[in-house]
């Protein structure tokens, strides 16, 4: 529905085509931001009311005082395998997490592994590159979550989230112990669930709108010809530069698969191809952009750092075993 919205607005009232560089970002801009806004108006009332009867500081503190041996991580990258989000629509439901105070290093498990891994990716790439590759690339996209939400929570990275963020994590604990000392009614706790969840998207419009404004002009306006030039060759600098090289696009995985196909079928090894498919559903500007509301520029800087790191690391390896 929203799809066939964007359709209308942009081919039939604004008389744009989706063969024009315009079309396709305008397209993608008015697509993206109606259903991220969504998501996050949505994700956030339904935090709130989980977080009104079943406090999220309860969860916190079991996790921090219990010893789980990494499965917090591993249940997190589950879940971030079976949400069907690209990364900036995995944003609203990590700031629901941030807010409800989950142990950071397991919510940076779930967002590294929400873009790599969904349902329809695995499929088209079961059907492009078959069982052996995509069980690989699955279970890998959930590994890097595990390891990576284990060393980022390792880093003691939660003072560097935004103030932003600090406060309305406050603002929430303060609400829900009231209405539990209280026992205020679910249809009096409502309204504030509600205003809280506008709050939230208040708090992030300029930076959303930014961002997906970003990740418009890289979908209608960067050529995709102009990165398979630079990664044909075989050699070990290839996988690096498609990791960079892959930040300025923005896809979810579904739509990078297609790219992938035609990267390996013009000469690009497997493990570099899928090294760029990683990062550009796993590192974006827009995604940036958004974060920048919850996290600080050197939080961000941390993050994005390990990721390429890892991508570059899973890349070498692909292409050593595929």
């Amino acid at each position: 529905m929203i799809q066939s919205f964007a359709d209308w607005l942009v081919y039939d009232i604004f008389g744009l085509t989706a063969s024009t560089h315009l079309g396709a970002a305008l397209n993608f801009f008015f697509y993206d931001t109606i259903k991220i806004f969504l998501l996050l108006f949505l994700i956030s009332v339904i935090m709130g009311i989980i977080n009104a009867y079943f406090p999220i500081d309860r969860l916190r503190n079991y996790l921090a005082t219990h010893q789980l041996f990494g499965l917090q991580y591993l249940l997190a990258s589950i879940f971030g395998a079976i949400t069907p989000f690209c990364s900036c629509s995995s944003i609203p439901l990590f700031i629901g997490f941030v807010k409800g105070g989950i142990p950071l290093g397991v919510t940076f498990a779930y967002l590294i592994t929400s873009p790599l891994v969904n349902e329809v990716a695995v499929a088209m790439f079961l059907g492009t590159f078959g069982i052996k590759t995509t069980l690989i690339y699955v279970l890998s996209g959930i590994l890097l979550g595990v390891i990576g939400g284990f060393v980022l929570g390792k880093m003691n990275l939660a003072r560097y989230l935004s103030p932003w963020v600090l406060q309305i994590q406050q603002e929430s604990m303060i609400e829900t112990a009231e209405w539990e000392s209280h026992k205020v009614p679910f249809m009096k706790r409502l309204p504030a669930i509600i205003k809280d969840a506008w709050g939230i998207i208040r708090g992030v419009l300029v930076y959303v709108l930014i961002g997906i404004a970003i990740g418009g002009l890289m979908h209608g306006y960067v050529p995709e010809g102009f990165f398979e030039t630079y990664l044909s060759s075989s050699q070990w600098w290839t996988v690096p530069i498609a990791v960079v090289l892959a930040v300025p696009m923005y896809a979810n995985a579904a739509g990078v698969v297609p790219i992938i196909e035609v990267f390996v079928a013009k000469g690009v090894s497997l493990g570099t191809a899928i090294a760029f498919m990683m990062g550009v559903v796993g590192l974006s500007l827009p995604e940036a952009t958004m974060l920048k509301k919850v996290m600080t520029w050197k939080l961000i800087g941390i993050f994005f750092g390990t990721l390429t790191l890892f991508f570059i690391l899973s890349g070498w390896l692909f292409n050593w075993i595929l």
